[in-house]
């Protein structure tokens, strides 16, 4: 028996990385990767921050982890992998097991034989359907051509005024970048929030954060690209706004690139994405899927995802490597949709279901805590952190976390990521066994802390309010008394300005004959964090008053406005 044939169409993540792991499993093996374009494994994710001047050297977003540039001369010299660029396949053809390909450069067709085939052709941007669209000056941030495209743009500093179209992930990081090169930003959002990984309380601290960089517009999609002599001159909002700009980047997500499988009649899932199996495997036992061109399960619901990150395309990519090779011997379980982006100085992250998705999907016997505190000590220069559990009410398991702050987000989202994968409950988060000292965190790091008034809440020892939950009550004008237990100096610095009175914590014994004396009516504590409103709550409990509820993070998690 010969040498094995190994195809992979596609050459950004998933696919450099499924060859090269099959390489590793097999010296002899025929590995060939097809790339429409001329760069091969590329940094995507990296794009950004080259838009922005974070990094000048822009062959970092084609380097392996020593430095070396990955192109054809390094995959044949170093891995002994054939790759084809510029080089376009046109067709599958399953019975007689070949590719048919064309070279961009020269026309010329051709075929080529496997034994296994690995597709790993991507996502494509998503463009709105309206007038204007191909005007000059309109473009996405998906291949490393728009990162050239918007570099160029940064380093000649003619443009003073972009519209960013998109409040997910790449939207966000695409403000930073233009921002960072000077341009005036408006971004446009067509839903209620930015991030809709994110519950509306949570996005909406970021969208105070960001309005502090640019423009936001909200609710609001695009209805046409205004233009002269083929040039973009404005963007048109659907309530009529016209946005001046020479600028507009597309940011409003990606769809599975399944051309060639759908072609090849294999099966495509409710999402969009490619069928595969636990092995990465599609309807056809030769052919393999991996990367943003694929559905995977999610590990907490059980439905299919499209999931379109870049760390996940490489770990399907290296279990496909090896069950081409060796046989279908390990498997990519699925995801829990961890994800984190960084949006000025803030770290934006969360896994699992938020509270909105959870509800969606019919799971609603859940219970939400938000805590806010600092990632290290204050003598320390801490940070703030802000996060929001979600945890099941009947058993106590954690089903999704999100954090955001000038803190280490990171770090907490790492944490929580691995005890949702872990079906860790709060009972045992809440004495978690993590690495203490001043420089990296408090002595009870923040997920702790947050595990902790989860626990407190599900056993009743904490009644909690959230911020959206406080604002409706004022609406409706609902009977109750606003306490803020800071002391007078905090108070004149900054408040909620809700009709609030002030107890500093330390006298609230001592004053309590300022309180009604209906030991019934709805009492509601904060201080910075609600730490100390906490400890008024018990204080007030132990005092007979029965209906007192604490503001969940507090005034540093409060995303409305404030009286200064």
């Amino acid at each position: 028996m010969g040498a094995k044939r190994i195809i992979v169409i596609g050459g950004s993540a998933a696919g450099p990385k499924a060859a090269s792991k099959a390489r590793r499993m097999d010296e002899n093996a025929e590995i060939t990767i097809f790339q429409k374009g001329s760069d091969l494994s590329m940094a995507s994710c990296g794009y950004p921050y080259y838009v922005g001047g974070f990094f000048d050297d822009r062959s970092q977003l084609l380097c392996s982890p020593a430095g070396v540039v990955r192109d054809s001369r390094f995959f044949w010299n170093a891995k002994k992998i054939t790759t084809r660029v510029l080089t376009a396949v046109n067709r599958i053809d399953r019975e007689k097991k070949q590719i048919e390909f064309t070279e961009l450069t020269t026309g010329e067709r051709g075929t080529i034989a496997y034994d296994k085939l690995v597709i790993a052709t991507g996502a494509n941007a998503r463009k709105p359907p309206v007038p204007g669209v191909e005007l000059e000056g309109i473009t996405t941030l998906q291949s490393i051509a728009d990162a050239d495209y918007l570099r160029k743009i940064k380093d000649e500093g003619v443009i003073k005024k972009a519209v960013v179209i998109g409040g997910g992930l790449i939207g966000i990081e695409t403000v930073e970048a233009l921002h960072l090169a000077g341009i005036d930003i408006t971004l446009v959002e067509l839903l209620p929030q930015l991030l809709t990984f994110l519950d509306k309380h949570m996005a909406r601290l970021v969208e105070r954060y960001v309005q502090t960089k640019a423009n936001v517009i909200l609710k609001n999609g695009v209805a046409s690209f205004l233009g002269e002599k083929g040039k973009l001159k404005a963007v048109k909002l659907q309530d009529g706004t016209e946005i001046p700009c020479d600028l507009a980047v597309v940011a409003i997500g990606v769809s599975p690139n399944t051309k060639l499988a759908r072609e090849a009649g294999l099966a495509i899932g409710d999402t969009g994405g490619i069928v595969v199996d636990g092995y990465m495997q599609t309807s056809d036992a030769d052919i393999y899927a991996v990367g943003d061109c694929v559905e995977i399960p999610n590990l907490i619901t059980g439905k299919p995802v499209h999931a379109p990150f870049g760390d996940l395309a490489n770990l399907q990519g290296r279990v496909v490597g090896e069950n081409v090779i060796r046989g279908n011997v390990v498997k990519f379980p699925g995801t829990i949709q961890t994800g984190i982006c960084k949006v000025f100085d803030y770290g934006v992250g969360s896994t699992g279901l938020s509270e909105q998705n959870a509800v969606r999907l019919g799971i609603t016997d859940i219970e939400t805590v938000v805590n806010a505190s600092l990632d290290k000590p204050g003598f320390m220069n801490g940070n703030l952190l802000i996060t929001k559990l979600i945890a099941d009410r009947k058993n106590g398991s954690i089903l999704g976390a999100q954090v955001l702050g000038p803190g280490d987000v990171s770090k907490q989202v790492a944490i929580w990521a691995m005890a949702i994968k872990g079906r860790f409950t709060v009972d045992e988060m809440v004495n978690a066994d993590l690495p203490y000292a001043p420089p990296f965190s408090l002595a009870i790091d923040h997920s702790i802390s947050t595990a902790h008034i989860m626990q407190n809440k599900l056993t009743g020892l904490y009644r909690g309010i959230s911020a959206e939950e406080l604002r409706e009550r004022l609406k409706d004008n609902a009977p109750m008394v606003l306490l803020d237990v800071r002391n007078p100096n905090e108070f004149e610095e900054v408040r909620l300005g809700l009709g609030e009175r002030l107890i500093p914590l330390g006298q609230l014994r001592h004053r309590l004959n300022e309180l009604p004396e209906d030991k019934n009516i709805e009492i509601i504590t904060w201080c910075k964090i609600s730490l100390r409103g906490y400890e008024a709550a018990l204080i007030l409990q132990a005092k007979g008053f029965t209906n007192v509820k604490v503001l969940e993070g507090g005034i540093a998690a409060w995303p409305y406005s404030r009286e200064k």
